[in-house]
């Protein structure tokens, strides 16, 4: 097989690992009692797929329920479930039309029922009832991606700009029980962070919050900068939650894969968090350091970067991360880094990431592409798109952050 054939197989053995089916069917195994209703309502980047492995499981057991995924991400009917599709990573008017059906599914609701929540990354902004108008909730999100503010700090604010997050949506379907199943998509696994926690309570304060509006210089209303001073729920009785699965085993799986072809796997980390573009020109320096290597080597990283916009270009932190490492690749022999999005999005884009080689920077220079500025306009979907460096996967099914792979075949 190609270098490019090998990287593939241990992407599609990771995506297939870290589809949430086999653990949604785990975490169920703990339902709890209920003589009442069973109301199901997921939302995020996995939340079809989750329902869908919800309902294979408990089937008539689930009255009735709310799915809301990304457009686009949505395979079909589940059921009597209504599936919804709706904005990301900017919330839109689908995202608020879901989000309000969702809340009425679980309004009148009593202590004999149960709602089994769904969660996985991207509810953030397909879950959102907003205390602000759309338009400035809107503007305040845009402003946070594009000055490089961390998913921490990003929902550390948006949890106040919101009627359902930061365990609010656990109150609104008080007196009845919520059992929440979380797929998670931030490092160290925090559950009030993961889609903005909307059934668990919230460990930031209104001091965090208006600390990173000033840490940013976010332009904000009055009205915006006053519920920064609106603290968020910090006790749940009717809540618990359960974890499934993680970026652990999106690397563990990527680590097993490439054994099986021979390479030998080293786990980097599963918190990488750092600019993008430093990220791939990490992995290049490896690269370059291994090149005399008799044996094949694969570098796995997992975790998610950021990317400071400076441009107007097109394109993700995966694509920006392949992309800053084909300067150091270039002229290496049987050397490729790759990076994905595991949910198959990238930005606001059709592609999960990119990947590169030791010919990639010619090619590109080649058809007209300076690297330099194609970086400095965050545009490294048309470079990347020009030398066939674009990762299409499409919607995936799970969302466990990203994945970044160093493969030197000898």
């Amino acid at each position: 097989m190609s270098l490019f054939q090998d990287a593939n197989v241990i992407m599609q053995a990771a995506l297939h690992a870290a589809l949430p089916d086999t653990a949604v069917e785990k975490a169920l195994k703990e339902l709890p009692q209920y003589s009442g209703k069973l109301v199901l309502i997921a939302a995020g980047k996995a939340a079809w797929q989750m329902a869908y492995a919800a309902y294979a499981q408990l089937g008539a057991k689930i009255d009735s329920g709310v799915v809301i995924t990304k457009h686009g991400h949505a395979m079909g009917p589940i059921g009597p479930l209504d599936i919804r599709e709706a904005g990301h990573p900017v919330p839109d008017e689908d995202s608020y039309t879901a989000t309000a059906a969702a809340i009425r599914a679980v309004s009148g609701l009593t202590a004999d029922d149960l709602v089994l929540f769904l969660l996985s990354g991207g509810g953030s902004a397909l879950f959102e009832k907003p205390l602000l108008p759309p338009e400035e909730l809107a503007d305040i999100t845009r402003q946070l991606l594009a000055c490089g503010a961390d998913i921490t700090e990003i929902n550390t604010l948006r949890k106040r700009f919101s009627a359902v997050k930061g365990g609010k949506f656990a109150q609104l379907c008080a007196p009845a029980h919520v059992f929440s199943i979380v797929l998670s998509d931030i490092l160290g696994d925090p559950l009030d962070m993961i889609a903005s926690g909307p059934a668990y309570p919230d460990s930031t304060t209104c001091e965090q919050a208006q600390a990173i509006a000033k840490k940013y210089d976010l332009h904000l209303s009055d009205l915006a900068r006053n519920l920064l001073t609106k603290e968020t729920p910090k006790d749940l009785p009717n809540a618990e939650s359960r974890i499934t699965g993680s970026v652990r085993q999106l690397c563990a799986a990527a680590s097993e894969s490439a054994q099986a072809l021979g390479y030998k796997p080293v786990v980097l980390t599963a918190s990488l968090c750092c600019e993008a573009r430093d990220a791939g020109s990490f992995l290049a320096s490896i690269a370059q350091y291994h090149a005399d290597s008799k044996e094949s080597l694969a570098f796995i990283a997992g975790g998610e970067t950021v990317v400071h916009l400076t441009g107007h270009g097109k394109g993700g932190r995966n694509q920006e991360l392949a992309l800053a490492a084909a300067r150091g690749l270039d002229g290496l022999r049987d050397t490729l880094v790759f990076s994905l999005g595991s949910d198959g999005t990238d930005g606001p884009t059709d592609a999960a990431g990119g990947w590169v080689d030791g010919t990639s920077l010619r090619r590109m220079t080649e058809k007209g592409y300076d690297l330099d500025a194609v970086l400095q306009d965050n545009d490294a979907y048309h470079a990347l798109s020009a030398v066939d460096g674009l990762i299409l996967t499409g919607p995936t099914g799970t969302n466990v952050n990203d994945l970044s792979v160093l493969l030197i075949r000898r």
